[in-house]
């Protein structure tokens, strides 16, 4: 699937200004969903236009793409993640030496979420995991390669032991807080000072949402 979606972003060059920047801060997105832009123009010889409509953090940004040559493979690009820069209007994307823009249409505002969507693990604690890692942290792109692989098995791991029933609440905890711990090692030599301050406060923050859940579900288990 990332290799479709690394045909799609090539195609989209055709049509996009290629421009030369002094680094642009990049941040992961995801392509949510496409549909074919509703042209004004009676021409039925003009060329199929898409909304592609792309999350960033908690912002959805509706983009217009033209395919080259008449093609329709971007139709099968939603769920599919890459990095983005916001511009004041256009979404940039890495492209050669430069970047490529796609004029944007329209934003929406989403309602804020938890910084871990504990609910949702074992299945998207990775991807949601680095999402917050990424967002809070302000993680360079050199510095996400480094703590995916790092967030990857903290992921595997966390996501065996946070929702198994048979364990007590507090030991689920517990085991939580050594996978954490073994997996905060490893990233300290990567992140600044000032980050590894602010993981800290995030590790907080998601115990409390854990403790929290765990409850909720064990007092709905019992009734």
């Amino acid at each position: 699937m990332r290799g479709l979606f690394v045909v799609v972003l090539t195609c989209l060059a055709t049509d996009m200004a290629i421009c030369q920047t002094d680094s642009p801060k990049y941040q992961p997105g995801t392509i949510v969903a496409v549909e074919r832009h509703q042209n004004a123009s009676s021409d039925s010889s003009a060329a199929t236009k898409y909304d592609v409509s792309v999350r960033i953090d908690d912002t959805v940004y509706v983009v217009l793409y033209t395919p080259p040559y008449g093609s329709n493979t971007v139709e099968y690009s939603p769920g599919i993640e890459r990095l983005f820069s916001v511009g004041p209007e256009t979404l940039r994307y890495p492209e050669h030496e430069g970047y490529a823009e796609l004029p944007i249409l329209r934003t929406t505002k989403l309602p804020q979420e938890p910084a871990i969507v504990w609910s949702k693990a074992p299945g998207q604690y990775f991807s949601m995991k680095m999402k917050n890692l990424c967002e809070n942290l302000n993680l360079s792109e050199e510095q996400q390669s480094k703590i995916k692989p790092i967030a990857e098995q903290e992921s595997a791991e966390a996501g065996h032991v946070i929702f198994t029933p048979v364990v007590s609440r507090k030991e689920r905890l517990s085991q939580w807080e050594k996978i954490v711990r073994a997996s905060d090692a490893k990233m300290k030599p990567i992140l600044t000072d000032a980050q590894w301050l602010k993981l800290q406060d995030i590790r907080k923050d998601q115990k409390r949402e854990l403790k929290e859940l765990i409850a909720k579900k064990d007092e709905a288990e019992r009734k």
